[in-house]
């Protein structure tokens, strides 16, 4: 759009020859864009058109915007199209602006220690008549403080009783407590203390016994908290397999792996690669088992005859469809034979996929694999 007073100042400053000719061009180059953008609409109106066409009637209600989205996504389906459509449109903004909440307060069962601070002599002087003030109240405010973990060392007594008239009964001492580490110099408060630090605080085993020597001057090497941590690994084997036990004795179990760097002490220089398979079902236990390969005899053992429904992801999945794969007929073995194999001893396995085409299509290419090994 023509600015006018800017024309004027064109018109006035420029011959009148030079001006006829520069209108001309700009009125050219208007029409131009004006059709180019008429263009434009008609080519996304077509466009929107052929989309529509090819996702069906539930595609009017979506904005250009989301069918561009659906061209994005290979192997959409007419009813992922439908609910889409069906779906109510986000207001914006979506959270709405809340209000500054002020200074937060220090929680409650916190305990309080009180630090009264006195008035200075030229305070406690009324500055007219020179009497006495006197206190009628206090400035309060409180702050979040910290008391630095104090090392000691528990001396434990053991009781020994003998009688004196009878030598012959030999001397009767007191039971020793159970200990997580027998005849260790920590008690078990620092060997749990330094359990929470290494998984809840991610403090690692060497930085933990640097700060030993730092607060205590005592000398401890990261083996000896190594083995601290396998003690109470294996102190806690019961409540794993409890927890593992409750997860197959139910019907469903998501399971997923991932892998973890391992230091091994074969002179390679580089971590080994092993893997944390995690079983679990929704508002249940969580179960971690590590493994140091891949294979397949890691699920294979922790679900043993598990006959639920079994959740996962695509690589988990063609690892444990391959640990599960005698139901699947092998050379040699006749049909009658495979089909009296008993199929319920077999997890039913459900990946994580959006449409029933990808569902079918990555189920074929499973079972090739599992047919080939």
């Amino acid at each position: 759009m023509q600015d006018p007073e800017l024309v004027n100042q064109l018109k006035e400053r420029l011959p009148e020859a030079l001006f006829e000719k520069l209108n001309d061009s700009l009125s050219i180059d208007r029409d131009r864009l004006k059709f180019a953008e008429y263009k434009v609409r008609v080519l996304e109106e077509r466009l929107r058109l052929v989309r529509i066409e090819k996702y069906g009637p539930g595609s009017e209600k979506l904005s250009d915007a989301q069918l561009e989205l659906l061209e994005m996504e290979p192997g959409v389906s007419s009813a992922e199209v439908q609910a889409e459509s069906e779906r109510g449109q986000l207001k914006l903004p979506l959270k709405a602006a809340k209000k500054h909440p002020g200074r937060q307060e220090l929680p409650a069962h916190l305990p309080r220690v009180e630090k009264i601070i006195a008035c200075t002599p030229e305070q406690c002087v009324c500055g007219n008549c020179g009497k006495e003030n006197s206190v009628i109240g206090y400035e309060k405010s409180e702050q979040l403080d910290v008391k630095p973990a104090e090392y000691f060392v528990v001396v434990t007594k053991r009781e020994k009783r003998a009688c004196k008239a009878c030598e012959e009964q030999g001397v009767e001492c007191a039971p020793a407590p159970a200990r997580i580490i027998e005849k260790g110099l920590a008690s078990d408060r620092v060997v749990i203390d330094t359990v929470v630090s290494k998984y809840a605080d991610h403090v690692p085993l060497y930085r933990q016994s640097a700060i030993l020597v730092r607060e205590t001057g005592i000398e401890l090497s990261r083996a000896t908290l190594d083995g601290w941590v396998m003690r109470v690994g294996e102190l806690l084997r019961p409540i794993t397999a409890a927890m593992g036990q409750e997860l197959l004795s139910g019907s469903y179990i998501q399971a997923d792996e991932t892998t973890v760097g391992v230091q091994m002490h074969d002179g390679r220089g580089k971590n080994h690669q092993a893997y944390l398979w995690q079983y679990s079902h929704p508002s249940g236990p969580v179960v971690f088992d590590f493994r140091l390969g891949r294979e397949r005899e890691g699920p294979k053992r922790f679900l043993g005859n598990f006959e639920g429904l079994l959740q996962t992801t695509v690589t988990a999945l063609t690892i444990i469809s391959v640990a599960q794969s005698s139901c699947t007929p092998r050379a040699g073995r006749t049909p009658d034979e495979s089909s009296s194999m008993r199929s319920s001893s077999i997890p039913k396995i459900q990946p994580r996929f959006r449409s029933w085409h990808r569902w079918m299509s990555f189920l074929r290419s499973t079972l090739r694999l599992v047919t080939k090994a």
